[in-house]
Formats: structure tokens, C-alpha cells, sequence
């Protein structure tokens, strides 16, 4: 009797655990992971699978189409550590083909994180690149020079960037370098 009810325990905290991973995660249900960049790209398919319709459900987040764009957020950076509102950070490579994309910085509630009377967010018509094209962003709460999106408060924070107008989705098989890397810099 010890041993079946060992069983089920075990069965149940497997399964259990699976699902919250899968949703939390992402990777075992659907996420496409390039670099330190996850997206869902079935979350605007007319029919998402169950683990999408399950993080749709536990989220109840607007969700963009799949023929219009596609969206990525990062937790980390691209050595692996957690972001964190004290650090600054350095958003720099080429972006896949867009006809817009934005750049935000969000909380673990999913608000925005940027510092008030600054912009929600820094967009690819309004950024300033380098000569090859390459747009460098930097987020701190400190002053940065170049394109800087200024953020407040402390603790863990996301990453979110938006392609809108883009094949993407079809091509998520893509090479990581073809997104932004995030590179830590000083921490406060």
C-alpha cells in the first residue's frame, strides 16, 4: 500500500510539475528560443495548441495575429542571469525584417518599467544606428548615452520586443544571431 501511494504521489508531482515548467517556460509547449529571446508563435494561430491556449487562458493578454507581427521577451540576458533594474544592459545586433519594431521594458506584473515622462518604449523609426545599420540600445535606470530607454524601480524585469508587419513567424528556425544579444554591464 506504501508503494502505490508512493506511485501516485510521484505521478502527480511529475505531472503537476510538467505543466506548470511548460507553462512557465515555455519551451516543452510551443516557445521558439533564439538566444535570450523566447516567443509563442502560435499565440496568434487560429488554432493554438493546448500549452498556448493554456498560457493565453492563465495570462488573458491580447495576443497580435499572426500575419501581424510577433513578439519575444527576455527574462535574461545572453550569458544566462536574470535581469535585474539595477544592472545596465546593452541591446545590440541586426533585428529580422520588420516594418516596425518596438522595444520595452517590463515588470514580473507585466507593467512598464519605464521611467515616467520618458517613452513607453523605443521603436525602429525613431532609434539611431551605426553605419552597418545596427541599432545599440541601453537600458538603466542611469544616464546612457546613444539610444537609451530609461527605467525605474528595482528587482527582476523582462525584456519585450515587438515585430510588427513580419514573416518571422514562418522562420523561427533561424539562426540566434539574428537577434539582439543582451550583454550585463556595471551593477549598481
Amino acid at each position: 500500500m506504501f508503494h502505490l501511494l508512493l506511485l501516485v504521489a510521484v505521478a502527480l508531482g511529475v505531472g503537476f510539475g510538467l505543466s506548470w515548467y511548460a507553462l512557465n517556460d515555455g519551451r516543452l509547449g510551443g516557445a521558439r528560443q533564439l538566444g535570450p529571446w523566447a516567443a509563442w508563435p502560435d499565440l496568434g494561430s487560429p488554432a493554438p495548441n493546448p500549452y498556448t491556449r493554456a498560457l493565453l487562458a492563465r495570462t488573458g493578454a491580447l495576443q497580435l495575429g499572426r500575419s501581424e507581427g510577433l513578439q519575444f521577451i527576455a527574462t535574461a540576458d545572453s550569458a544566462g542571469e536574470p535581469l535585474d533594474l539595477a544592472c545596465r544592459y546593452r541591446v545590440e545586433g541586426p533585428t529580422p525584417a520588420a516594418s516596425l519594431w518596438t522595444l520595452a521594458a517590463v515588470g514580473p506584473d507585466g507593467r512598464n518599467v519605464a521611467s515616467a515622462g520618458t517613452p513607453p518604449n523605443l521603436d525602429s523609426a525613431h532609434v539611431a544606428r551605426t553605419n552597418d545599420g545596427i541599432a545599440i540600445i541601453n537600458v538603466s535606470s542611469r544616464l546612457a548615452g546613444q539610444n537609451w530607454l530609461e527605467v525605474t524601480g528595482n528587482g527582476p524585469f523582462s525584456l519585450v520586443l515587438t515585430f510588427y508587419d513580419t514573416q518571422l513567424a514562418s522562420n523561427l528556425g533561424a539562426d540566434p544571431a539574428t537577434m539582439p544579444a543582451i550583454t550585463r554591464g556595471e551593477c549598481a
